[in-house]
C-alpha cells in the first residue's frame, strides 16, 4: 500500500472517529432539524462544514499557525466565540419558542430561518478559534513527506467536510420520522432549552480554554 493511499486511510478512520463524537455542532443540527425540518437542518449543516473549510483552507496555507503562535489574536477570537455562544444559548434559555411552525402571514419569516441557521452555523465554527487549532495540529500527522502540503492539506479538509456533512444528513433524516411528535410545543420548548444548555456550556468551555491545549472533540 503506498504512503498516500495510507494516510487517507488511517485520516478517515481517525476524522470519522472526531465526526461521530457529539458536541455543540451535533446539538445544534439536531435541534435545528427536528423544531424546523429537515430543509432548514440542511442548512445550518451546511453553515457548520463551510466554516470547518474556511478553517481547513487556512490551516492549508499556515493562517492558522499564526493563530497558535499568537496569544492575542488567540484571545481575541476566543472571547468573541465564547460571548456569541454564550449569548445565543442566554437566548434559547429565556426565551425557548412555543411552536415549530409559523403563524400564518409569517411565511417570509419562515423563508429566512434557513439563512438564518446557515449563518449562526458558519459563525460557531468560525469564532471557535479550536477548530483552527485542530486542523493545524490533526491534518499534518497524516502529510506523507513526498507530498504536497496545500494540496494534501486541502484535501485532508475537504474530506473531513465531507464526512461531517453526510453524518449530519443521516441524523437529519433520522429525525423526519419523528416529526409530528418533536413539533410539538412542549417538546419545542425543552429541545430549545436542552440547546441553550450546551450553547453556554461550550462558550463556558471556550472562555476557559487555554491556547496550549489544542485537543478538543466535534470539531
Amino acid at each position: 500500500m503506498s504512503p498516500i493511499v495510507l494516510s487517507l486511510t488511517s485520516f478517515v478512520l481517525a476524522a470519522g472517529v472526531f465526526t461521530l463524537v457529539p458536541g455543540l455542532d451535533t446539538a445544534f443540527v439536531l435541534r435545528t432539524s427536528t423544531v424546523s425540518g429537515t430543509r432548514t437542518g440542511f442548512c445550518a449543516a451546511l453553515g457548520i462544514t463551510l466554516g470547518l473549510f474556511v478553517w481547513g483552507l487556512c490551516a492549508a496555507f499556515g493562517l492558522t499557525a499564526l493563530l497558535a503562535a499568537s496569544k492575542l489574536g488567540f484571545l481575541a477570537v476566543k472571547w468573541i466565540g465564547a460571548l456569541y455562544l454564550f449569548t445565543i444559548g442566554v437566548r434559547l434559555l429565556v426565551q425557548p419558542r412555543h411552536s415549530a411552525q409559523p403563524e400564518e402571514g409569517e411565511k417570509r419569516i419562515n423563508r429566512q430561518t434557513g439563512m438564518q441557521c446557515f449563518r449562526q452555523g458558519l459563525l460557531t465554527n468560525l469564532l471557535n478559534p479550536k477548530v483552527g487549532i485542530f486542523f493545524i495540529t490533526f491534518l499534518p500527522q497524516f502529510i506523507p513527506h513526498e507530498a504536497n502540503v496545500v494540496t494534501f492539506s486541502l484535501l485532508l479538509a475537504g474530506i473531513q467536510v465531507l464526512l461531517t456533512l453526510t453524518w449530519f444528513s443521516l441524523l437529519i433524516m433520522m429525525t423526519a420520522p419523528l416529526g409530528a411528535f418533536l413539533s410539538r410545543p412542549r417538546t419545542v420548548k425543552v429541545l430549545d432549552r436542552v440547546t441553550g444548555c450546551v450553547f453556554v456550556a461550550f462558550g463556558l468551555r471556550l472562555a476557559l480554554e487555554r491556547q496550549a491545549k489544542a485537543g478538543f472533540s466535534d470539531p
